[in-house]
């Protein structure tokens, strides 16, 4: 199978191999890369990690789980946004990464250590929580972020007018934590000037789960810098049944009348 294909399979296992499936869309990216090998290599990280915690009942494990991370050296990469924040071999490798990456390691080892941990989809910065508790949890070392707190996090990506909802806390599953990986991957490459990984991601972005409009016209925005009308035709179109905004419904659809006028050849 391809990396593509191994991914979606990763998810289909029960439970779903998550960890094991983003390894997979790093090798789609990276075709020196055995997820078998940093698969195997994780064991030595999950005894390291594992030493240094108290002896607690696990629901009392996870902020000690991501402050003991943060003690071996893990964190958010603060410098000039690249792919390699968000592959997971990379971010294993150099100990540096975007909050979800970090997030993705620490819930496999939690997984492994039988510690209660869930993904959160918070807008503009991936945060996790413990089922029950009053507070989410960064996983850049393991802040607890209580309701002030959070709403401050949303602001500060969103703008004064963001309201907090309580759709912005709930946990999240194997399948929406990728599909905002390749999403990130997709902005990632692009800022990169590399059109093709781009595709890639936008194409996974489209696997994963329902699609935005957004997600729609990233990928026709590929097309259209790779010069593929008819496949940028293909996302607009979609983006425009999708689209529930009157005013960027006229857009779309001046946009298709735009693709279907034959170019002028002179």
């Amino acid at each position: 199978m391809s990396p593509r294909q191994t991914c979606l399979a990763c998810l289909e296992r029960e439970p779903p191999a998550v960890f094991e499936a983003a390894l997979w869309i790093a090798a789609e990216h990276d075709a020196t890369l055995q997820p078998a090998e940093v698969l195997g290599e994780f064991a030595t990280l999950q005894q390291q990690v594992s030493l240094g915690l108290p002896a607690l009942p696990p629901q009392e494990l996870a902020q000690p789980l991501l402050r003991r991370l943060s003690e071996l050296d893990f964190c958010e990469d603060d410098s000039p946004p690249r792919p390699q924040v968000a592959l997971l071999h990379k971010v294993l490798q150099r100990r540096r990464g975007q909050p979800l990456s970090l997030a993705l390691i620490a819930l496999e080892l939690a997984r492994r250590l039988g510690i209660p941990l869930q993904g959160v989809n918070f807008p503009g910065h991936f945060l996790l929580r413990v089922a029950g508790a009053d507070h989410l949890l960064d996983p850049c070392g393991g802040r607890r972020l209580y309701t002030r707190d959070c709403r401050e996090l949303l602001i500060r990506y969103q703008g004064a007018q963001a309201e907090l909802s309580a759709s912005h806390m709930r946990a999240c599953d194997g399948r929406s934590m990728l599909q905002r990986l390749s999403r990130n991957l997709h902005q990632l490459h692009l800022l990169d000037e590399d059109y093709l990984a781009a595709l890639k991601d936008a194409e996974r972005v489209l696997l994963l789960g329902a699609p935005t409009v957004a997600d729609h016209l990233a990928r026709a925005e590929l097309y259209q810098r790779l010069e593929c009308p008819q496949a940028e035709r293909f996302d607009v179109q979609h983006a425009l049944l999708l689209c529930e905004d009157p005013a960027q419904r006229m857009l779309l659809a001046e946009r298709l009348r735009q693709l279907a006028t034959p170019p002028v050849l002179h």
